[in-house]
């Protein structure tokens, strides 16, 4: 089931609570609101389509990675794409990445574990590529001030991040390569487990290493790689878009870096929607490079509305038009796939 407990709940609340009052400590709010007023909001417009395009290239990398399992045309994955994105936006712990496993599954019959493992790889490669965007902009990060708290130390954020999204990498990509080698440890640890739950865990296991298959060459995790770049430059241009709509100026290359560090941030668990872990680096790393504070969160958090809202009102049109309901449990019991 699609769920969450009540106190991690309100643990993720209480952490988006403690980074907006980072973000807005020391502001003004009513000057903030005027920056607001005060910008040119149709550059929205060019942003949110160059957005979208992105998103397309993520159903296009989805149908890619799928491919090994059964081939679904993009235009089919980009309704199941939205929905996931919705899901994110409104459900807590990131639950619309198993809500996407879970329409995938009533529409094209593909296991949930198989295409969770899809997703897995996805998230991977956006981190690879979060990453790339940071260390490609760490000696321009060296001449900031570090006395804003998140980018005096994302240095080390950057190095740690770097450990673990490529070991993860590492590990998927053996996996893929050598299918029987790991099929064989897998299973060997799995027997290690008593009789009854081994006899569960085996089968999703399988499915899930079906799912890496995308990774079987070294060509095809380029493509992916390749791929994931595109997607995250095109946001980034929403960045520069937006920009446009505000009285200040920074290179392609910061919004670059503001792009990794923001999303890297976003990992850290929060209420839905990414509140605060979004908006408190964001604004730390435009005041680092001297924009004015009120303009900083203003740009900020408008960027935030415009990533958060034309997406979700779409993927809530799809998710109504599946036939899905506000409170319904999605069944994703991973043992009772067939």
């Amino acid at each position: 089931m699609v769920c969450m407990k009540r106190w991690q709940f309100w643990l993720g609340v209480g952490i988006s609570i403690f980074f907006l009052y980072l973000a807005l400590k020391g502001l003004h709010l009513e000057n903030v609101w005027q920056a607001v007023k005060q910008a040119k909001l149709l550059w929205l417009f060019p942003a949110i389509a160059v957005y979208f395009v992105g998103v397309w290239v993520r159903a296009w990398r989805w149908h890619y990675l799928l491919k090994p399992l059964k081939s679904i045309p993009t235009k089919t994955m980009f309704p199941i794409v939205t929905i996931g994105y919705f899901g994110n936006n409104v459900y807590p712990a990131r639950a619309g990445e198993v809500l996407r496993a879970y329409v995938l599954k009533r529409r094209e019959g593909i296991p949930i574990s198989a295409s969770l493992a899809t997703i897995i790889v996805e998230r991977v490669f956006d981190g690879v590529v979060m990453l790339t965007f940071v260390f490609f902009n760490l000696p321009e990060l060296a001449k900031l001030t570090t006395d804003s708290g998140f980018v005096g130390n994302i240095q080390s954020l950057a190095f740690w991040g770097a450990i673990a999204f490529l070991g993860v990498l590492l590990v998927f990509l053996l996996a893929a390569m050598f299918p029987l080698t790991t099929e064989k440890i897998a299973t060997r640890l799995v027997n290690l487990l008593p009789l009854k739950l081994s006899s569960k865990i085996q089968p999703i296991m399988m499915k899930f290493l079906q799912g890496l298959e995308c990774l079987r060459s070294p060509k095809e995790a380029l493509m992916i790689f390749f791929t994931s770049a595109i997607i995250w430059l095109l946001e980034t241009g929403k960045y520069w878009f937006i920009m446009l709509a505000f009285p200040f100026s920074v290179s392609f290359f910061a919004l670059m870096l503001m792009n990794g560090i923001v999303n890297l941030a976003t990992t850290i668990p929060s209420a839905p929607g990414y509140v605060g872990t979004f908006d408190a680096p964001g604004i730390a790393l435009l005041q680092a490079y001297q924009i004015p504070g009120d303009v900083a969160a203003a740009y900020t958090l408008v960027l935030h509305v415009a990533l958060w809202l034309p997406i979700t009102v779409l993927g809530a049109y799809y998710f109504a038009h599946e036939g899905l309901k506000w409170g319904q449990k999605f069944d994703t019991t991973l043992e009772e796939e067939e």
